[in-house]
């Protein structure tokens, strides 16, 4: 595995947090890694992000989300996955970056699909195209959930699939 440095960024192109993972998998037009989470734990109330916990995450260069699979820091069960809406990654040998545009789903391992942060999306000053883009990643979000097909199946993610 090779370290690589994730760079979120506004829906403007800045920087606004940053991360290191290990590079598990690559593709032509995607790349998996794996970080844990290193902020305090973090209860959203559909889910409670915990120190240490396993992020398995997919970014693409030709879709407009990325995806995380999240594992329990203590006993590996699958937490639910959870996907940022963003422009396409630019993905390049030691870095990843993405815009986000706010807008996120939430998988839970039932299946259940949640969708956050639409008021904040809404508030963003979007051209109509990437406003489309968006919503077009949210019905292709659903359609892989409802086919549970990688990465949203309840298996042990398959790293050298791209999702």
């Amino acid at each position: 595995m090779s370290a690589i440095t994730v760079i979120k960024r506004d829906h403007t192109g800045r920087a606004v947090w940053q991360y290191q993972g290990e590079v598990t998998a690559r593709g032509a037009t995607w790349v998996c890694l794996q970080a844990r989470f290193h902020r305090d734990d973090l209860d959203a109330g559909y889910m409670v992000f915990r120190r240490g916990d396993l992020f398995t995450e997919w970014f693409y260069s030709d879709r407009w989300y990325n995806v995380f699979r999240i594992e329990d820091v203590d006993n590996g069960a699958l937490k639910g996955w959870y996907c940022n809406i963003t422009r396409p990654a630019h993905i390049a040998d030691g870095e990843i970056a993405a815009d986000d545009l706010a807008l996120d789903v939430f998988v839970s391992p039932s299946g259940e699909i949640l969708l956050l942060d639409e008021d904040e999306f809404h508030a963003l000053p979007l051209s109509a195209d990437d406003q489309a883009q968006a919503w077009a990643a949210v019905e292709a979000i659903r359609a892989l959930v409802r086919a549970a097909v990688p990465p949203f199946s309840a298996a042990p993610p398959d790293q050298s699939r791209s999702g």
